[in-house]
């Protein structure tokens, strides 16, 4: 397995899309990271998001509140702001596993394993939640939450294509 720490958005997709081979994403890793200790898929690439500047901000926009992929549930469940403009969003992120999971599960990765068992999707749904995607070919677009998931363990993401915030 390969293990590749960007430094952008943009190389992170460049590195997926000249990935041979099964590629996943890594924020949190609560899902993808137990699914390798189960003997279950390991991913040929493993493109840690970490270390890009922006993954861990909480933003207050015009428009909303944009948080970063790599926010972690335990930090937004304690974010007063947000979690009075967003009770419901939050209290179904909080349900994301137990409190040491919730250190580290991010809604972003919850929404990307595509679990039909995914906490905080409905919530983010009926809340009008959104993406912002980089893609392959360096345009950025918004995403509805309800678009992502096209099946269990499926996106309707293409190969290249990076989620780089997540918008209420």
């Amino acid at each position: 397995m390969q293990y590749l720490t960007p430094s952008t958005f943009d190389e992170a997709s460049a590195l997926a899309l000249g990935a041979t081979g099964a590629t996943r994403f890594l924020a949190g890793g609560t899902d993808v990271l137990v699914q390798m200790h189960a003997g279950g898929a390991t991913p040929d690439v493993l493109i840690d998001l970490k270390r890009i500047p922006g993954v861990y901000d909480i933003t207050r926009t015009d428009d909303g509140w944009s948080i970063g992929v790599a926010v972690p549930g335990a930090v937004l469940c304690e974010h007063a702001a947000l979690s009075a403009e967003w009770p419901g969003v939050v209290e179904a992120i909080d349900l994301i596993g137990s409190t040491q999971v919730q250190g580290r599960a991010t809604p972003v990765g919850n929404l990307m394993n595509a679990s039909p068992a995914a906490d905080s999707v409905p919530a983010l749904i009926a809340a009008g939640a959104e993406v912002s995607v980089l893609g392959a070919d360096g345009s950025s677009r918004r995403m509805a939450v309800e678009d992502v998931p096209t099946g269990p363990g499926r996106t309707a993401l293409a190969p290249g294509d990076v989620v780089t915030e997540l918008h209420l």
